[in-house]
């Protein structure tokens, strides 16, 4: 509609222009006949009637120039006014041979180029009036009838021809309009589409080279842990030695803390070994308790777990989803380590799980400052971040890999705002089949907790139970460690 409107305007600006031009023809030649003409019947009244004209033209110039159209809602009242002043022109001129009856023609063509052909033949109407009205105060000639009666036929075909002309160009004036509004259209959807292939084709750019990056690091873990593998075993090997032969009760508890401590060393190099390998992209069942499970082993090794409260809830009856493990894992890691860089010292963490109809959910929320409003509409675009030290991939890689099982990711900001921010993975549960059932025990998984025992290995008993959150980390407090030291 606006763009309608648009072009009615421009249209009637650009019609104004052509009226306005032929307008000042007329005054112009009207004076000339003026001053090279001799026989008029009242030259001083046709002159005033000229100068009458020439303030209108002046009028019309005026608003043309100010971009707008003089009397544009009353185009009848200029009609009969422009038949009137045809025919005083005529009258004190020369009357019925004067050659002002020709302002008859170009006062039809201005209304049929501005208006619509309806005005245009009621223009022509007054026009015929304002004639027969002058020839009849001239005096009525028989023999001239024929004469006058041809001048009508003639301005009526002038009237019929111009409408038609100017309806024409009307119509291709709006279609052209159309036909542009539509390119236009067309080529900012196409502006629209190529910044979206490019802003994916960077983003694959930018997983090829993380991945490229990740690789090289599998490898580096690979074979840091191979080496240090080795000479671990050795001293696994003398403790034990020891131990066997019947020690002081003193040396027998020094070496079973050796003895545990290097089992320690052994599984965070396992866990490290089984995080470096080559990622599997086979989609198989997997359970969401192992995939939270996995995923904070892996963030409990980062320096920003320190002073944080994790604590995960699943809900037992949680079925199982058909995705990539690997992926899955990456997600729920990426969410996990996000939520850490978003809270302070001292803050929480709360890691989700329930089932939803024939869907799995699973929420990470915090409590940190949450998400400006002006950047949640970004949040999943590539290349955008908020953090310092951030790629701006990890959430549009995560909602990517969420999309290509079938699931989605959503943000939701916490009320009131401010006081955190949620986001929940939701995927497709299995389907039931004859297969064994889920056996899926974990109502809890162990929590992490500020402390002194971060980088300890999570323990993987048959079923989950909340684990009290102390100064030990993970897994309890330091009284309650396997080892810990026991008073004598």
């Amino acid at each position: 509609m606006l763009v309608a409107t648009d072009e009615r305007g421009r249209w009637d600006l650009a019609t104004e222009s052509i009226v306005v031009k032929i307008r000042w023809f007329g005054i112009v030649m009207g004076y000339v006949l003026v001053q090279t003409r001799t026989g008029l019947h009242n030259p001083s009244a046709v002159r005033a009637f000229l100068a009458l004209g020439a303030g209108f033209a002046t009028l019309d110039l005026a608003y043309y120039l100010m971009g707008e159209v003089f009397l544009k809602r009353r185009p009848l009242f200029i009609s009969f006014m422009e038949s009137a002043f045809i025919a005083l022109l005529c009258y004190h001129d020369t009357g019925l041979t004067s050659p002002f009856l020709w302002y008859y023609l170009l006062s039809l063509i201005c209304c049929a180029i501005r208006y619509r052909p309806r005005i245009a033949w009621v223009t022509f109407g007054f026009h015929a009036l304002s004639f027969l009205t002058l020839a009849w105060s001239l005096g009525f000639e028989r023999g001239s009838m024929s004469c006058w009666l041809m001048k009508l036929v003639i301005v009526s075909w002038v009237t019929w021809a111009s409408s038609s002309l100017a309806t024409l160009l009307r119509v291709m004036g709006d279609r052209l309009g159309q036909l542009n509004a539509e390119l236009e259209a067309h080529r900012t959807d196409l502006e629209r589409r190529v910044a979206e292939r490019t802003a994916a084709l960077r983003a694959s750019q930018a997983r090829e080279i993380q991945g490229e990056k990740l690789a090289a690091f599998g490898l580096l873990a690979a074979g840091i842990a191979h080496e240090i593998g080795n000479p671990l075993a050795a001293l696994s090997g003398l403790v034990q030695l020891l131990q066997r032969r019947d020690p002081d009760p003193y040396t027998a508890e020094k070496l079973e803390l050796a003895a545990c401590q290097l089992g320690r060393i052994q599984r965070t190099i396992r866990e490290l070994v089984d995080f470096s390998r080559p990622a599997s992209s086979a989609v198989a069942r997997v359970r969401p308790a192992e995939v939270v499970e996995e995923a904070l082993r892996i963030a409990k090794y980062s320096r920003r777990t320190k002073q944080r409260e994790i604590a995960t809830t699943l809900a037992p009856d949680l079925p199982a989803v058909r995705a990539v493990r690997d992926h899955l894992t990456q997600v729920v890691l990426n969410l996990i380590l996000n939520a850490i860089d978003a809270t302070g010292l001292g803050g929480r963490i709360s890691v989700q799980g329930r089932g939803d109809g024939g869907w799995v959910e699973l929420t990470i929320a915090d409590d940190g400052p949450g998400v400006a409003e002006a950047d949640r509409g970004r949040l999943f675009q590539p290349f955008f971040t908020t953090k310092s030290h951030g790629t701006g991939l990890g959430l549009f890689v995560s909602r990517q890999i969420v999309e290509e099982m079938g699931g989605t990711l959503t943000f939701a900001p916490a009320s009131p705002p401010g006081r955190g921010a949620t986001f929940t993975v939701r995927l497709p549960a299995e389907r039931p089949g004859p297969s064994r059932a889920l056996d899926d025990a974990a109502a809890f998984v162990p929590a992490l907790a500020p402390g002194e025992g971060e980088g300890e290995a999570i323990p993987s008993p048959p079923s989950y139970r909340r684990v009290g959150l102390g100064r030990g980390g993970l897994g309890g407090s330091p009284d309650h460690h396997p080892c810990a030291r026991r008073p004598p």
